[in-house]
């Protein structure tokens, strides 16, 4: 989640957030046998988005988040700015033998330092008893596949500092600690 407040830390990928030895090792055979699938998500999706990001709320309240968007997206919010012809952002939602259990919204950006256009992850959240089944990663590795197709070379996205648990899984793909980037809020009524 991005936000302002709290502990965050930024972290980057290439489009491809797997090692070139572990893209050897992903093969077709271990895909089919993972019981995870990821799609697109819809407008029909948006009680399932709000149940899972008011999870990811409340895990980021119990490890010590001040302000993790108490609640997480509503039903209404991903509604208004999640879908219709030019929506702000999109989603993907992560299923295990066909039932949701995880999602992952995120924007098309640009950005120069990078050399051009990112996805840019806003949250990523797969149920505690969902992990360990590949939903996270094909979710990543999704998202990866979009950004390459459009152009794009990087995935970005925040994390909170103390999330150590995600903190290794996105290492564990590949990702890398920016910490020489202080990220900025500043509302817009304030100007």
């Amino acid at each position: 989640m991005v936000q302002s407040g709290g502990e965050r830390t930024c972290l980057r990928a290439n489009a491809s957030p797997f090692s070139a030895a572990e893209r050897q090792d992903i093969t077709s055979r271990e895909v089919l046998e993972l019981p995870a699938t990821v799609r697109q998500s819809t407008a029909a999706d948006a009680p399932v988005i709000a149940q899972l990001a008011s999870a990811f709320s409340d895990y980021l309240l119990s490890i010590g988040d001040p302000d993790p968007n108490p609640g997480g997206i509503t039903e209404q919010q991903y509604l208004t700015d999640g879908t219709g012809p030019r929506p702000a952002f999109y989603g993907l939602i992560g299923e295990l033998n066909g039932e949701p259990v995880g999602y992952l919204l995120y924007c098309h950006a640009y950005d120069l330092d990078l050399g051009g256009r990112v996805i840019e992850i806003i949250d990523l959240f797969v149920q505690e008893s969902a992990r360990g089944h590949g939903v996270g990663r094909l979710l990543m590795r999704e998202t990866a596949k979009m950004c390459r197709q459009a152009g794009g070379h990087h995935l970005s996205w925040s994390v909170y500092a103390r999330n150590k648990l995600a903190r290794r899984f996105y290492e564990h793909l590949g990702a890398t600690d920016i910490s020489d980037i202080d990220f900025m809020y500043l509302p817009a009524s304030e100007l």
